[in-house]
């Protein structure tokens, strides 16, 4: 049968010119190309798989690296917790110890009181028996009663209350004033929280324990640094032609701005006082309450801060600290620029003691521990040009409103004036006082018209200098202690000072000012002393109040952009606002947990900057009632 299909045989065909042999070795060369990339693409796999291997270890450590950091800020946060638990009982024991002192002092003068209303008891005959020890009094007879018994006891029992509190007060002051002697520019750990900044709080990590609010432990008060009395108040001598002569406005003639002193801020009636969550305002229940105040921002910084100061508009805050300077907005807190020399030693501290904006707001000052005086331009954040021609730190500079002139205190004993245009400076020196006596200056001022550079120094003395001629005018004494802070009033004809000696006072100083009334050029006729050829100067301008109240050091002040307020800050944590017409203080302001070592007003407005050594600077408003 034959097939439908005509099938041929299939045969390879080889083409004429190519032999089989040729084809065959074609196809086994084919086959051992496409092992040979089954081999690079197997090595290939198993390198990507071994990478596999090694990125999965590193993940798994990384997560469990993750897993101890999670545990370990677990830890902390129950450890912040518990601090905060004791933080907060150890702060209900001392207000509960504090209101238990205050009740037993009260209980103790009213009990006097009535003592010293009672009528005396007649003299009885014969010699009197001893009186320091009850037993004694048995032996009285029956002509003592018990109630005369009692009253001598009590009596007895208060005066040696009182004697031993005098004592104690007495090696106090004794003990402050050792300890301001001390104070020495060149040694950080021998100086105030002013310049010290660096031993008022512990840095991050240490675990020395230092005074202050860290480690959870409530605000401590050195001894000798508790509330004051009248009878603790320096008394500057006066008298009529006397430069110190002292003019109160009291209507008595006490001081009422020791208001703190004889009222428990917790107590106080609501319209005399204002808190906020971690703040609270007290007003003098004496004057009549004209101010209100609260808290806009809360600044926390990595370090101390040491200085605080507004731009000329207001709308601008820079603070100094370790190795840095900041910038910040009023009105935001934000932080817009940050400040830091590349060049510097970033192993050791570098604190930042002061800052100051040019008038047009375009350049920053930086007086630092390293003697250098850096120029900022903000917008390009780069050090513009230096100033060096101090031998110790830097302690406060100033600009001049018209922005050509800044001039730097410093602990070497000179107040310069540098041109900001050449560089160039002028050197006011404090020559009136051997070498071995400590006359660093600590704060520097010019006034608003360009005319008068005041300085204030460890000496206790307020100087004044022609800034035009570098001539020195006056010399203000009335402090017993060093002088922190000095600032002169919007109209120059005052000058308002802050010292160790817990007072702030305020200086006329319009006979060196311009204006009517004021010098014209020339400073007056000088004298000279008829024992050492010393020349005398000024001697025209007179301290005119004195605004005591604060418990501890002054270490900053400032005036109102309105002349009608002076704040003050102090080492006492507290912020006070004085009437600068009276000196009568009109409220407290509490809310730093450590000194207040720099405060500033803004020019611009009712607004209040503070620095502290809790790390934290604060912007505040106030506003007047009426």
């Amino acid at each position: 049968m034959t097939s439908i299909y005509n099938h041929k045989q299939l045969q390879l065909q080889v083409a004429p010119n190519q032999p089989a042999q040729q084809s065959a070795v074609g196809l086994s060369g084919s086959h051992g190309r496409l092992n040979d990339s089954f081999d690079v693409i197997r090595q290939e796999f198993d390198a990507i798989l071994q990478d596999t291997s090694i990125l999965r270890s590193a993940k798994d450590e990384a997560d469990a690296g993750l897993a101890a950091q999670v545990n370990e800020l677990n830890i902390v946060r129950q450890a912040l917790y518990q601090l905060e638990n004791q933080h907060r009982e150890i702060r209900q024991q001392y207000e509960e110890e504090i209101r238990s002192l205050r009740s037993e002092l009260t209980n103790a003068r009213q009990q006097q009181q009535t003592q010293q209303q009672q009528p005396q008891p007649p003299p009885s005959a014969g010699p009197p028996p001893p009186a320091s020890y009850p037993d004694n009094y048995y032996s009285r007879g029956r002509e003592v009663s018990d109630r005369d018994r009692d009253r001598d006891r009590d009596r007895d029992r208060d005066r040696e209350r009182a004697e031993r509190e005098r004592s104690e007060r007495d090696r106090d002051r004794e003990r402050d004033q050792r300890e301001a002697k001390r104070i020495k520019t060149e040694r950080l750990k021998e100086r105030p929280d002013h310049f010290s900044p660096n031993l008022s709080h512990p840095q991050p990590g240490s675990s020395k324990l230092a005074p202050g609010p860290a480690q959870g432990l409530p605000p401590f008060t050195p001894p000798g640094h508790g509330p004051t009395s009248a009878s603790d108040l320096p008394n500057p001598p006066s008298g009529p032609g006397s430069s110190n002569a002292l003019i109160t406005t009291a209507p008595n003639g006490s001081i009422p701005t020791l208001f703190l002193d004889e009222i428990d801020p917790s107590t106080l009636a609501p319209d005399l006082k204002k808190e906020g969550s971690d703040w609270f305002a007290a007003f003098n229940p004496k004057t009549k309450r004209v101010l209100d105040v609260s808290l806009v921002h809360t600044l926390a910084h990595e370090s101390v801060v040491c200085c605080v100061r507004f731009s000329a508009d207001g709308k601008y805050l820079a603070t100094g600290c370790n190795q840095t300077a900041q910038i910040y907005d009023t009105k935001t807190g934000a932080k817009t620029c940050v400040l830091v020399d590349e060049t510097a030693d970033s192993t050791n501290d570098l604190y930042i003691r002061s800052v100051c904006f040019s008038p047009d707001g375009k350049l920053l000052a930086t007086g630092a521990e390293d003697k250098t005086i850096r120029i900022w331009d903000i917008a390009k954040k780069r050090i513009r040009n230096t100033f060096q021609g101090h031998t110790q730190e830097i302690y406060s500079l100033a600009f001049s409103t018209d922005g050509r002139l800044i001039v730097s205190g410093s602990g070497d004993r000179t107040t310069r004036i540098w041109d900001m245009t050449d560089g160039s400076s002028k050197t006011l020196a404090i020559t009136d006082l051997p070498d071995n006596v400590d006359a660093g200056v600590t704060s520097v001022a010019i006034s608003s018209d360009g005319r008068l550079v005041a300085a204030g120094s460890l000496d206790t003395v307020v100087r004044i200098w022609d800034a035009r001629t570098g001539e020195l005018l006056e010399r203000l004494r009335g402090h017993r202690d060093s002088v922190y802070s000095v600032a002169f009033t919007p109209d120059a004809r005052g000058l308002v000072s802050g010292s160790l000696d817990k007072t702030l006072k305020y200086w006329d100083v319009s006979r060196l000012a311009g204006g009517p009334g004021g010098r014209s050029g020339s400073p007056g006729p000088s004298k000279r002393d008829g024992m050492n050829g010393e020349k005398k100067v000024g001697g025209n301008s007179s301290c005119t109040m004195n605004f005591a109240g604060h418990k501890d050091y002054v270490l900053s002040v400032a005036v109102s952009h309105d002349g009608q307020w002076v704040v003050s800050g102090s080492k006492d944590r507290g912020v006070q606002f004085w009437d600068a017409k009276t000196a009568i203080v009109q409220l407290m302001l509490q809310g730093h947990k450590n000194s207040v070592i720099s405060i500033d007003l803004s020019p611009a407005g009712n607004v209040l900057a503070t620095g502290s050594g809790d790390w934290q600077a604060r912007i505040w408003n106030y506003s007047t009632n009426s």
